[in-house]
């Protein structure tokens, strides 16, 4: 599509086309200054890079062909929401912009400024009119995973069409049988919406979809965990980023490719850095497009990231719906069983997650974790104190590092990076 046209359907969904002409090119210039100067980057990447060149424009014109043809698209904010369900009804789903400052001002006079910065954004993107996939959307599914998602989702109930799943707080008996309900609840209004009834032949084919989009980033982190690592943590990053926004078939396909590149890479002993470069982990908030600032940081200062513990890493693919279901009630109890697994910080107690950490630094063989926690994220705050400990009983060096979307802070970061770094060489 031409200038011209994207410009045409981006007035369609009424977007300050001012304004996001300047969002586009603040985020092309950030992009290649992330991106684009990285040496020895694979071949494969190039997909990665068209997608987010065009993450506006041909994504969008994807997303209205389909609801053109009667397709329902269906936006989200967090990984509890499952897509299974969509995908079963013909939906399309698709994460939300919600990783820059962007309509700040107008974002406080819905939400305190004490609020963390991905609330804010993605109210900020919806108020400064910014955000092509929220406008494009016929539902937006909240979900209950901390106080100020759900203060924020009744302002935001008031801009576009919502719906908020209620995710439980423990992991009892009966709080699992809640989030049974709840599933049930989210399919019959998915199903109300589209006129069609998930069936168990359709749930099975969305399962195995969305099941072979979480394998297919599994073999990545897998290959990532070589020495020397074959792949930035930064390119990973963006991966998982672009996994909430692509077509789910298309996307699997292209990190296959990607992958089948990396084990030519590591056959031949090749690394993107040195094999003695620092090995961190990063652990905590989840970081949406375009937030790479701390990745950024951590390794243009001598490290190398290899591996996410967040919603935008391994908590969204570590495990998998069981595909032995025959039945339509089978299937949607291991749809129930596997999301009850994400070990999110709303959870108390929450064990399983200091469990995963532990482990996820023995596999990775890491030098160090960085918990990276948004300014007034409680939950995430408050777990990052038992993380230290865990870590450190389990003599890995850790550290904790508060920030928003904000560029003000990268020197301090860089300093406190770079002093850790000398701590564990």
């Amino acid at each position: 599509m031409t200038q011209e046209s994207y410009e045409a359907m981006w007035e369609s969904l009424n977007l300050d086309l001012s304004a996001h002409d300047g969002l586009l090119g603040v985020l092309g210039k950030f992009y290649g200054d992330i991106y684009m100067s990285q040496q020895g980057r694979l071949k494969g990447m190039e997909y990665l890079d068209f997608v987010l060149s065009e993450v506006h424009g041909l994504r969008i014109k994807e997303l209205l062909e389909a609801k053109a043809q009667g397709r329902k698209i269906i936006g989200t904010f967090c990984v509890f929401v499952p897509e299974e369900l969509a995908l079963a009804l013909d939906c399309v789903q698709v994460g939300l912009c919600a990783g820059a400052d962007a309509g700040k001002e107008a974002a406080e006079t819905l939400v305190p400024r004490n609020t963390c910065a991905l609330i804010k954004s993605f109210v900020g993107f919806k108020l400064a009119r910014l955000c092509p996939y929220t406008e494009s959307c016929d539902l937006i599914v909240g979900e209950t995973t901390c106080d100020g998602k759900k203060k924020a989702y009744e302002a935001f109930g008031e801009l576009a069409p919502m719906y908020i799943m209620e995710v439980p707080q423990t992991k009892t008996p009966a709080a699992r049988k809640l989030w049974k309900e709840e599933v049930l609840r989210y399919m019959a209004t998915l199903e109300s919406m589209t006129g069609k009834k998930v069936t168990a032949e359709k749930l099975a084919k969305a399962i195995k979809i969305v099941n072979d989009r979480r394998r297919v980033l599994q073999r990545l982190n897998k290959l990532r965990a070589t020495v020397p690592t074959p792949i930035s943590g930064r390119d990973v990053l963006l991966i998982n980023q672009i996994s909430f926004y692509d077509d789910p078939l298309r996307f699997t396909g292209a990190i296959n490719a990607l992958c089948d590149q990396l084990e030519e890479r590591i056959k031949k002993g090749e690394g993107v850095v040195p094999q003695d470069t620092p090995r961190l982990m990063l652990s905590g908030c989840p970081m949406a497009v375009p937030n790479w600032k701390l990745p950024f940081i951590i390794e243009s200062s001598g490290a190398v990231i290899v591996g996410e513990e967040s919603c935008i890493g391994t908590r969204n693919t570590r495990d998998l719906v069981d595909e032995s279901g025959q039945t339509l009630d089978e299937m949607l109890d291991a749809l129930a069983d596997r999301y009850m697994h994400i070990d999110c910080a709303c959870f108390t107690p929450n064990d399983e997650r200091l469990e995963n950490i532990e482990s996820m630094a023995s596999e990775l063989k890491v030098d160090g974790v960085v918990q990276y926690t948004l300014m007034f994220c409680q939950p995430y705050a408050h777990e990052g104190f038992k993380v230290e400990k865990r870590l450190t009983d389990h003599g890995t060096p850790s550290m904790i590092l508060e920030t928003d979307y904000s560029m003000e802070d990268v020197e301090q970061l860089k300093t406190r990076v770079e002093a850790f770094l000398e701590t564990i060489k």
